[in-house]
Order: C-alpha cells, then structure tokens, then sequence
C-alpha cells in the first residue's frame, strides 16, 4: 500500500514517492485496472497473490483507507506493507522494517491510529532532509538529478516489495537493507 495525497498537483511530490512505487509494481506487471475502493484506488496482483491500495484521502487520513480495505480482506496487520517517503533517510536509501514508531511522518500515525497496532511492516524511501522548512520539502518536487536517478529508486524498492509479497519480511529486509539501503556497487570491469 503505497502512500501519497491524491490529484496531479501531488503527483510528482516526494512525498508521492510511496504512490510511484507502488505504480512501478503495477507497470511491471501489467496491472492497469484500478477500482475505487475503500477511499482509494485498489488492484489485484495476481501474479503477486497481492492487493495494490493507493489511498486517495489525503496522507493524514491514510489509515481510513488501509483499515478499511484490511477489515474488509481480513489481512493482518504483519501482511500489510506500507510504501512511504522518509525525510530522516538520504534520497535513494532504502530501510525496510517489520515494525516500528511512526517516525513523525503523519500518514503512518494515522495507519498506527486506525490499525491500533505499530506491528506492520514499512519500507521507507529516503528524500532526505534540506535546510528548508519540513512542509515545503515533502511537497516539493524532486529536482532534476533525483527525478534522473529516481527510476532506479523505484526499482529497488519494487524488487523489495516483490520479496515481500512472495518470501516474506526476512528475505525482504535482507535484500532491502543490504548495503546499508543504498544502491548495490556496481562492478568495474576487469
């Protein structure tokens, strides 16, 4: 369940990058069928044995959505991946956790208030952190050297959601959390 606020004003913010994620799944896997659901828009990964959610109340409200959708599949909170953006994280690392404190980012209060449960797994995504002020940063665009290098962000992060869905945590949170989160080195060749 990727998180992020709804309509194109929002589309390309940092704070969406939860959304992207959750989008680069359903892209790589063909999914292009979306329901309006639970307060937001819903598709089925057959092929992941997995529910998409992309809550459509704003990010504050987010835990209408995913208790909702939850209630209704009787899916416990342990099976539930929350995708987000993570402002205390350097942009591109990557931190997968199987449970945890909201980290002050509101839509994952909101998911804990709605759950009454912190004991969900999450996969952040790191925007890091300006000297600007905290409001105008997540709704602020990526600038040109993050949107180039975000594709392979999104990457990573599918892959991590991927091992999710078919392994479970451990297996994710070894692929996810391996070179600190941030991307594999690359090889130079001999």
């Amino acid at each position: 369940m990727g998180l992020g606020n709804p309509g194109p004003t929002y589309r390309k913010t940092r704070h969406n990058v939860g959304f992207r994620a959750v989008e680069a799944l359903a892209d790589k896997h063909g999914i292009s069928q979306w329901r309006s659901r639970f307060h937001g828009l819903l598709a089925e990964a057959q092929s992941l044995g997995a529910l998409l959610l992309l809550p459509q109340t704003f990010m504050n409200e987010s835990g209408a959505s995913v208790a909702a959708c939850a209630a209704y599949h009787r899916i416990e909170p342990e099976r539930i991946l929350i995708v987000c953006d993570d402002i205390n994280l350097p942009f591109a690392r990557l931190r997968f956790r199987r449970e945890g404190s909201d980290g002050g980012h509101n839509g994952l209060k909101s998911i804990v208030a709605a759950l009454h449960t912190q004991d969900f797994p999450r996969l952040r995504i790191g925007i890091g952190r300006t000297d600007m002020d905290t409001i105008g940063h997540v709704l602020g665009t990526f600038n040109r050297a993050e949107e180039q290098a975000l594709p392979g962000v999104l990457t990573r992060a599918v892959a991590g959601i991927e091992a999710f869905a078919q392994a479970g945590d451990r297996v994710a949170i070894a692929l996810v959390n391996a070179y600190g989160g941030d991307a594999p080195p690359t090889m130079e060749p001999a």
